[in-house]
């Protein structure tokens, strides 16, 4: 018997291929389930575009009489190249988080995923970078309303240019690393790539509110934990989605490993994402908490947020107690549409997540 014919005969009788191909679910139904994952990536990027385009209409500050305002570009362009540079930034750290998910014991099962997680993060890590420096120059132009943009004065006097030009930094050698892991595999460890990745991310809450707190320190470590939470909690759903809903087999391996890991994401994006919105809020002059936060637009996005937040651990949970065990046995089951769903949200809650940056807590 032929290897193609022994590969029919084992997925008709329900074994899952050992070919080193990756294992896809025949017929109409199982040609959706690879399609829909293409999905996820344009469900996560198109809401949260939604939710950062309303998030920063809504708290667009009134144009004083002679003052320069920035213009659409800036106002509009600035947030959505943050939100494509956050996006972009997790799904680096997903795709690189991916070949610990599963694991080296079954290479010629793996590999071939794992060579095309390596083959995006390098292209990820590419529009990373690029984001980081168009938001750079935005930044500095959103400083000088109707003049040149001083990007060199902007990023030597400015923490947050500083910040992005270290993220963007760090983006370039994250792509490097990868091209290296591209041409040996895993022979350059996944640990490297996820550790380059993340800490192209730390820079990234300078940008924000945290360094407007006295007790600086404290705020930028629980800052630190939200943002590298939410890169493994979302990149890694993102790498599974995209790569492994269509096959039974290797989404059987890898989500029981990062079902753990999502579970410790949530608790620390969940506990320090409230932590940090109700300090901004308790220590706005003026406002008197809690009813600031219904009274600010800054604390209206935080309800948001939580709100988000709350439907993705539902979401999470229902993939977990009620999916993963027929996904442990390789049944069919529905991972695809209910984890384009729960990246849908996330999508708003990242696009909340960057009105939040920059606007105003009164």
């Amino acid at each position: 018997m032929t290897r193609t014919g022994a590969a029919k005969n084992a997925e008709s009788m329900g074994r899952p291929q050992t070919t080193g191909r990756p294992e896809t679910v025949g017929g109409p139904q199982g040609t959706a389930a690879v399609a829909r994952p293409r999905l996820a990536l344009a469900a996560i990027i198109l809401a949260g575009l939604l939710a950062v385009l309303i998030s920063t209409w809504l708290t667009l500050p009134e144009a004083a009489r002679g003052i320069v305002m920035p213009g659409p570009l800036v106002e509009y362009g600035l947030p959505v190249m943050r939100l494509v540079l956050d996006v972009a930034a997790t799904a680096t750290v997903g795709l690189s988080l991916l070949p610990k998910l599963l694991g080296f014991d079954d290479p010629e099962r793996t590999e071939p995923v794992a060579a095309r997680a390596r083959h995006w993060a390098v292209l990820s890590a590419l529009v990373w970078a690029l984001s980081a420096l168009v938001s750079t120059v935005l930044s500095a132009a959103e400083l000088t309303p109707g003049q040149a943009p001083d990007v060199a004065g902007f990023v030597e006097r400015i923490g947050s240019g500083q910040g992005l030009v270290v993220s963007a930094s760090c983006a370039v050698v994250s792509a490097a690393v990868g091209m290296f892991a591209v041409r040996f595999g895993e022979k350059v460890p996944a640990e490297l790539r996820v550790l380059v990745a993340a800490f192209g991310l730390l820079p990234l809450p300078v940008t924000g509110h945290a360094s407007n707190w006295y007790w600086h320190d404290l705020s930028m470590v629980s800052m630190e934990l939200h943002v590298i939470g939410s890169a493994a909690w979302v990149g890694g759903l993102l790498a599974l989605a995209v790569l492994l809903a269509g096959n039974r087999g290797l989404l059987a391996l890898a989500l029981p490993r990062f079902s753990r890991l999502a579970t410790v994401a949530l608790l620390v994006v969940g506990l320090t994402g409230l932590f940090n919105g109700v300090v901004e809020l308790l220590l706005t002059p003026g406002e008197e908490f809690p009813l600031s936060l219904v009274t600010t637009g800054y604390g209206q996005l935080v309800i948001a947020k939580i709100v988000f937040v709350g439907l993705v651990a539902l979401l999470g949970g229902n993939i977990r107690w009620r999916l993963l065990p027929a996904i442990s046995r390789q049944a069919p089951t529905a991972f695809a549409a209910w984890v384009a769903f729960e990246l849908a949200v996330m999508g708003l809650a990242y696009g909340v997540a960057v009105a939040l940056t920059r606007a105003p807590v009164s």
